[in-house]
């Protein structure tokens, strides 16, 4: 299974790429698409629902200020859908996180930080990893590494804050 990732603009792109990268470490296949909710709304509800059909398991869809994008491809796929809130000039990204997180019953969206795009990534790596065992030893791998990092850390910085 591949994720979809769907920008609303493609001034997303800097923060999406994050996202891009992080599921080229776990080796999951992705399609990155520039579909706005607003104007292309025929084009998104198409593209959502055709989605598990082409294959995706998961969808990102990074999107700022009035971010619907997540919701409108929510209301219309029943695969799983990440919304990845932008920062914009509005409210630094407030204004977008409140807009994807707040869906009404029955529309759930997963939400992550204000351009956590690496987080998006791997909540579906996670999402994925459902079906996939590799892909579940790939998340175990990398939460024993962020472990491991952390301690090599820790222990370097108590090594030099003590000479």
């Amino acid at each position: 299974m591949k994720v979809a990732i769907i920008m609303g603009s493609k001034s997303d792109y800097p923060v999406v790429e994050k996202a891009e990268k992080m599921l080229d470490s776990f080796g999951v296949e992705y399609e990155t698409r520039i579909i706005s909710a607003h104007r292309t709304p025929k084009q998104a509800e198409a593209f959502a629902a055709g989605a598990e059909e082409a294959g995706f398991g998961c969808i990102i869809a990074a999107a700022g200020k009035a971010a619907h994008l997540a919701g409108v491809l929510a209301a219309t796929t029943p695969l799983p859908v990440i919304g990845l809130p932008m920062k914009s000039s509005t409210m630094d990204g407030l204004d977008s996180l409140l807009s994807v997180v707040q869906m009404p019953k029955g529309v759930p969206v997963a939400t992550v930080a204000i351009d956590g795009a690496e987080n998006a990534a791997i909540l579906a790596v996670q999402i994925l990893s459902a079906a996939e065992p590799k892909l579940r030893q790939a998340v175990k791998d990398f939460k024993k590494k962020q472990e491991e990092d952390i301690i090599a850390l820790d222990r370097e910085f108590n090594e030099n804050k003590n000479k």
